[in-house]
């Protein structure tokens, strides 16, 4: 039984396959890294809307707390002792409803972060995801041409390989 002599065009297509399957599998990890950096800055910004609403709840059960004393303050006769303690315990309360919207804003500007970096982390992730697919498919193409040996399958993979490889550099540098 003698050896085929080797067609030299096969060394390209495993060359070619090698280098597509370490592309697939980096833009596996890399989108199961952005896929996870999403779900967690999602899961922290709505916790942080969730203190957010708890903030606005508080505010407004001082707003709410400090009307009421205007009111009653209201039905005091004139020069009556309780009214300077009313007085002083509505400034409280405003500035306790002060506070709550000064923490508000900080909390939203935290949550607007988080949101920020959860939308780059699925901009990033989308590209890998789609890499991974024509990747695997350049793959397959060039283990059937090498089994057939016939280039012309060969040449089928290439372009999916190519745009693959788009969509790979686009996870890292999201040009696209």
């Amino acid at each position: 039984m003698a050896d085929e002599p080797k067609e030299p065009w096969l060394n390209h297509m495993a060359l070619a396959t090698v280098i597509l399957a370490v592309c697939a599998t980096l833009s596996t990890f890399k989108g199961s890294s952005y896929s996870t950096q999403s779900v967690i800055n999602q899961t922290l910004a709505s916790d942080q809307w969730a203190y957010y609403q708890a903030k606005s709840t508080k505010q407004h059960l001082h707003e709410l707390q400090a009307e009421l004393l205007r009111l009653q303050a209201m039905t005091l006769t004139a020069n009556s002792p309780a009214a300077e303690a009313f007085a002083k315990k509505i400034d409280e309360y405003h500035a306790q409803v002060a506070r709550y919207e000064q923490e508000k804003k900080g909390i939203e500007a935290k949550v607007r972060e988080l949101e920020d970096q959860r939308d780059e982390a699925k901009r990033h992730n989308r590209p890998f995801g789609l890499a991974v697919m024509f990747l695997q498919v350049a793959i397959l193409l060039n283990s059937i041409a090498g089994l057939m040996k016939v280039k012309k399958i060969w040449w089928t993979a290439l372009p999916v390989g190519v745009i693959g490889l788009v969509f790979f550099a686009d996870g890292f540098f999201a040009f696209m």
